[in-house]
């Protein structure tokens, strides 16, 4: 049964709060998708229900068949392959947190029936129910990438340094910046703090990409090591290239880079999907994607580098793609802490600042997600046209954000700061205060529940047990043969969603004659497998077309 919130291009995020008593009302907030082509941002303390509300928002973005890119540092974002539209117990257990059945004085199974129950009561409060959570599966494929390991799916940054788009490369400000922030995000990798000016490293690296680039040369790590050392310019400037930076010190730099290209814990970094922003938001069969991104398992220069060349990469796709009014694909980042402070400069601050300022015209959204919003530049927010406020720790917190978003709030709904303030001293767990630009008012609401099950930021090893079912498939489907090990339960219902396939009843194996590994240029096309028997068929057929002019 669908619901009168179930219609294209509006998000089901909650129901209005009334100001006065506190008291949830029966009045849906239904928040129109292509409000978040003028972003967004979402504040508020731990257990303020910030996650569940950004979890939320990416549920219904996968419901309207909208793809997307979330990066998360903490490892929240992952509970949304959690989804169990059976509600059945054993989809539960596990996943349900050990440490608080044993606190409760329950085994683990009581404690999945208690769970699996508390969902199936929490959603139809809500007006959800399993059959949504099936659709959900089904309306979009979801990932999760690992970068610089292999638990999820693993990312290969190398293609990073692929020549861009002529569309960049002929625009001089966002070829600047792309060159900009991926020279200081590798070198922050190797813990060189570099100035785009004064940094003979930042300079050489920058014209080693320009020069390559500018010609449509592509380059791995490999072909910047031997660029470092032989370079493809004789000057800097109007300088000679010896005098500014001798062979010696460039040998240096080199073997730092090498050395990073040679530590066994690297090779993460090289295996793996290419970094490829279309196909991160779609699948070859054109099916939305929603990719997450889980990067808690990274020093704070891996994140940091990660983050960079993925929004430099983000930025590098959007340009090439023709404008819209429409919400085309949403960028979410869970915490955006370290990545967008407001003083200092972060390699990943420019690209963010100009996916903020630019990312409207082609139908991108960003939404950014923080508890500590002392550490968020507002003047960059200073466009955004979506406020998410919750529940804050300090008078200090509360000073910061009062003082944002007045500044949001010019020449739109503004309210006296006394109000404002008295709204936000007040707000409870899972409420929040929505400044929209595109409304007549600010809104008190407290968001639904959502339909992933929230189990807590999950571990490498818990990443690695969820997606092994997805590997095993695609290898299985790749290579025409049969799994070691049959797949049941969430294992082949998450299998089959990630392969863009229906869930089985029961898993099923493939028989059928080996995949033929055709030239990448050769593209491949299928269609829903069908079954006979208990297996699944896999036949290969090729259709041509010609035109011959005689």
């Amino acid at each position: 049964m669908e619901h009168t919130y179930e219609k294209l291009g509006i998000f089901y995020i909650g129901k209005e709060v009334d100001p006065g008593s506190g008291e949830r009302t029966d009045d849906l907030i239904l928040y129109d998708s292509k409000d978040l082509t003028t972003h967004g941002v979402i504040i508020g303390m731990t257990g303020s229900g910030k996650t569940g509300l950004g979890i939320g928002i990416l549920e219904e973005a996968a419901m309207d068949r909208i793809p997307v890119i979330a990066i998360d540092p903490k490892g929240d974002l992952t509970n949304l392959l959690l989804t169990f539209p059976n509600l059945a117990p054993a989809d539960f257990i596990p996943w349900v947190n050990k440490d608080v059945a044993s606190q409760q004085g329950m085994d683990l199974e009581s404690f999945s029936v208690q769970q699996a129950d508390l969902w199936r009561k929490g959603l139809a409060e809500w007006h959800q129910d399993g059959e949504r959570i099936r659709r959900l599966r089904e309306h979009a494929e979801f990932s999760i990438y690992t970068p610089g390991s292999s638990a999820g799916l693993p990312v290969s940054v190398l293609n990073s340094f692929d020549a861009p788009a002529r569309q960049i490369v002929d625009d001089l400000d966002a070829f600047r910046e792309r060159i900009q922030s991926m020279v200081t995000g590798l070198l922050g990798l190797l813990g060189i703090d570099a100035d785009p000016i004064r940094s003979r490293e930042h300079i050489l690296l920058s014209s080693i990409l320009d020069h390559a680039w500018r010609k449509g040369q592509n380059l791995d790590l490999g072909a910047l090591i031997q660029a470092i050392q032989q370079p493809p310019f004789s000057r800097l400037g109007v300088m000679e290239l010896e005098s500014i930076y001798p062979s010696k010190d460039r040998f240096a730099l080199a073997m730092q880079l090498n050395g990073l290209l040679a530590s066994p814990g690297f090779q993460g970094w090289m295996d793996g999907d290419p970094l490829d922003i279309g196909a991160m938001l779609y699948t070859p069969s054109g099916k939305p994607r929603l990719s997450i991104f889980s990067i808690a398992h990274l020093s704070d220069a891996e994140r940091m580098f990660f983050v960079t060349i993925l929004l430099s990469a983000v930025l590098g796709w959007m340009r090439t793609q023709p404008g819209t009014s429409s919400l085309r694909a949403l960028i979410y980042m869970d915490e955006v802490f370290g990545f967008f402070p407001p003083v200092a400069n972060p390699p990943s601050k420019t690209p963010m600042l100009t996916l903020l300022k630019q990312a409207r015209a082609f139908g991108v959204g960003m939404l950014l997600a923080t508890q500590n919003p002392v550490d968020l530049d507002y003047k960059g927010l200073g466009n955004t046209g979506t406020w998410f406020i919750g529940r804050l720790q300090t008078e200090r917190d509360k000073a910061r954000v009062l003082e944002a978003l007045e500044g949001a709030m010019v020449g739109s709904n503004l309210i006296p700061r006394a109000d404002l303030d008295r709204l936000i001293s007040g707000l409870g767990k899972r409420v929040f205060l929505m400044h929209n630009v595109h409304r007549a008012a600010p809104t008190l609401f407290t968001t639904r529940w959502v339909m992933s099950y929230m189990a807590g930021p999950l571990t490498q090893i818990q990443i690695r047990d969820l997606m092994e079912p997805i590997k095993a498939a695609r290898v299985s489907i790749i290579s025409g043969q049969e799994s070691a090990a049959p797949l049941s339960g969430l294992q082949a219902a998450t299998a089959y969603s990630a392969l863009g396939m229906e869930s089985q009843a029961q898993p099923v194996a493939v028989e059928g004659g080996v995949r033929t590994i055709l030239p990448q240029e050769i593209r491949q096309f299928f269609v829903h497998p069908f079954a006979r028997g208990e297996k699944m068929v896999y036949q290969p057929a090729f259709l041509g077309s010609y035109e011959v002019r005689y």
